[in-house]
């Protein structure tokens, strides 16, 4: 019985898809509190897209495809920012027009192009194609996003709640803002070969919308999200190998079912405070 329910964790490719959860999960989930606490949930969604041109003009060029992704989500991420810094228009405005023309454009570059990488890899993640090479790219970048978050989480915890107050007790607003920017696009691009383009969304907004749920202080936040970011992803790719479904959007069905029981709980510690009777006992 217990070697069966070892199954999954003797064959190197689940190794290696259970491995890169584990470097992935941290960053993404550290990051995903900010996002959720500034209100950028969107920009992990519409950065995530725009970097398709760059997957294909990496591709093209012959050079790794991670550099590319990195610089055309960093310049779609700036980009963004300066419009939105210097026009009347608003960011969501300006994100829904950037990055569906960003994700359109790389869609009718890759329809023009004659390659084996496969579209549906790039969008939904490889997880169980997993290799060693991907397995260092997304370590050594989750590694840096992590120390650098949790060097720096309070400077980019003032800059969440107030960048104007942020701004009067000296902090370099310029240099937070932009630089969230760039670590949003490093770190897509730590997923790119797991999770993808578009699934990588969820690991940059549930696991800090979870945590935001359940609890009080900040530092509670960020350590709740990572158990919260490393527990799904280990469930989700074990399910996954037992009911024969890709490990990257069981994850996500993991991650929306926590949610959902967050939200559950949420509620009901607002009635016990409140002195309200639970449904249970009316």
């Amino acid at each position: 019985m217990m070697s069966d329910l070892l199954l999954p964790f003797q064959f190197p490719f689940m190794q290696n898809a259970f491995l890169i959860v584990l470097l992935i999960a941290p960053a993404a989930a550290i990051l995903s509190c900010f996002l959720v606490l500034k209100g950028w949930a969107l920009m992990g969604d519409a950065t995530s897209h725009a970097i398709l041109p760059g997957i294909v003009l990496a591709y093209v060029a012959g050079i790794p495809l991670t550099i590319g992704a990195f610089v055309a989500g960093l310049v779609c991420a700036l980009g963004t920012g300066f419009i939105k810094d210097n026009s009347r228009i608003k960011q969501d405005t300006v994100m829904g027009v950037v990055f569906s023309g960003m994700f359109g454009l790389g869609i009718v570059m890759y329809t023009q192009i004659e390659s084996s990488l496969h579209l549906d890899h790039i969008l939904f993640g490889n997880m169980l194609g997993v290799g060693p090479d991907d397995l260092w790219i997304a370590g050594v970048i989750s590694g840096a996003v992590t120390l650098l978050l949790a060097a720096k989480w309070r400077d980019f915890l003032a800059h969440s709640f107030d960048p104007v107050q942020a701004r009067m007790i000296g902090l370099r607003v310029g240099w937070l803002h932009y630089g969230l920017l760039a670590i949003l696009s490093a770190t897509i691009v730590a997923m790119l070969s797991s999770v993808g383009i578009i699934l990588s969304v969820a690991y940059l907004i549930s696991p800090g919308a979870i945590a935001f749920l359940l609890a009080r202080r900040f530092v509670s936040m960020m350590i709740l999200s990572v158990v919260v970011a490393v527990s799904a992803g280990v469930c989700g790719t074990y399910a996954a190998f037992w009911i024969d479904a890709a490990p990257a959007p069981t994850i996500v069905l993991v991650l929306t079912g926590m949610f959902v029981v967050a939200l559950a709980l949420r509620r009901r510690i607002r009635r016990g405070m409140a002195g309200e009777p639970a449904p249970h006992e009316t």
